[in-house]
């Protein structure tokens, strides 16, 4: 063989070496893991993000072993022009390829969002806006707008009414207009067709219903089996047009939840939940009702009681009463306990 031929092979050779050779380093700069997490982390990624905020992310967690091969590859894919805002679940052992996969695709990893029962707007804002991207006053604001409630058919008394308390799925990043949005989706799915002529029939419109439900599930806290019955005497009162006196819109009006004794003074709040002193019911829910108070009222017992009235051992459920005379009894006993308790 001539020496011209031995040079030609063995530059060949060494060609295949090194494209060999490069094609490994290659491999291992998108393939081999680049996460050093013991666990699956995540990552969230604002809107308007880049791809240093990204990388600064990922040294925060202290999971990247090379932050210049995630950058090469990052490049290479042209990520640092398809950086997606959201929420990602980062494997252990996760490779660049992999990862930056994910991330410019927006193969987000959803949150579980709880929306509860509570008495106020401001403190769902409170509960809420923790769980996403958007600020809490950013849905304050939205909840506060007399325009944009008035588009999604509620005011400022009414709106508590939209949520209905659950757990949903949302991406971090959806916005408080989004998360409104998805809780109008749910209030159209919770309302049937079955639930709205349930609430025809007993001469409500879906809004009153929930303020009735937040009425009877804040007078029976402890025991949901007693609703229906509460709910059927609060139905028995407004048909009465009698006024509806219900401690608890007395409590609401004046804004102090820690009473546990109202008071002849109390019942001269002015408030238009004062239910002592306006007939029918008040503006809007005095809490965000939960679906089973919501069937309460819409399943409501039918019965002829006009009177309640706690027992006087303490137990959380109620005496019933037809009449006055009866009911006066019942309060002389509860109020009696009371006493002997201190409790004032």
């Amino acid at each position: 063989m001539s020496k011209f031929k031995k040079f030609l092979l063995k530059s060949l050779i060494i060609g295949v070496l090194l494209i060999a050779l490069l094609g490994f380093a290659g491999y291992k700069i998108m393939f081999a893991p680049n996460i050093t997490a013991n666990k699956p982390v995540y990552l969230y990624i604002p809107t308007n993000g880049s791809l240093q905020n990204v990388i600064d992310s990922l040294n925060a967690k202290k999971i990247l072993k090379s932050e210049k091969t995630f950058l090469l590859t990052a490049k290479l894919k042209k990520y640092d022009v398809l950086v997606k805002p959201g929420r990602y679940k980062i494997d252990s052992a996760e490779s660049n390829w992999h990862l930056i996969n994910k991330l410019r695709i927006g193969q987000q990893e959803p949150i579980n969002v709880t929306v509860p029962s509570v008495r106020t707007i401001d403190r769902l804002c409170e509960i809420v806006a923790p769980k996403f991207e958007f600020s809490q006053q950013q849905i304050f604001d939205l909840l506060h707008n007399p325009d944009s409630l008035y588009a999604w058919g509620f005011d400022q008394y009414t709106i508590p009414a939209l949520f209905i308390p659950n757990t949903y799925q949302f991406y971090w990043n959806t916005s408080a207009l989004g998360f409104i949005h998805r809780m109008q989706v749910e209030y159209r799915k919770f309302w049937t067709p079955e639930r709205r002529e349930k609430a025809k029939k007993i001469g409500l419109s879906p809004v009153e219903v929930s303020i009735l439900a937040s009425i009877v599930q804040s007078e029976q806290m402890q025991h949901p089996d007693e609703r229906p019955r509460i709910a059927g005497l609060y139905l028995n009162r407004l048909k009465k047009n009698m006024a509806l006196q219900s401690d608890p819109t007395l409590i609401f009006a004046i804004g102090d939840f820690s009473i546990k004794r109202v008071y002849d003074y109390h019942k001269r709040v002015n408030s238009p939940y004062n239910t002592y002193l306006h007939p029918g019911l008040p503006p809007g829910p005095i809490l965000i009702p939960e679906p089973s108070s919501i069937d309460a009222v819409l399943n409501a017992e039918h019965n002829n009681f006009l009177f309640m009235c706690a027992k006087d051992d303490l137990s959380g459920y109620h005496y019933f009463s037809t009449n006055l005379t009866q009911h006066t009894l019942y309060a002389k006993k509860y109020h009696n306990a009371l006493n002997q308790l201190n409790i004032r």
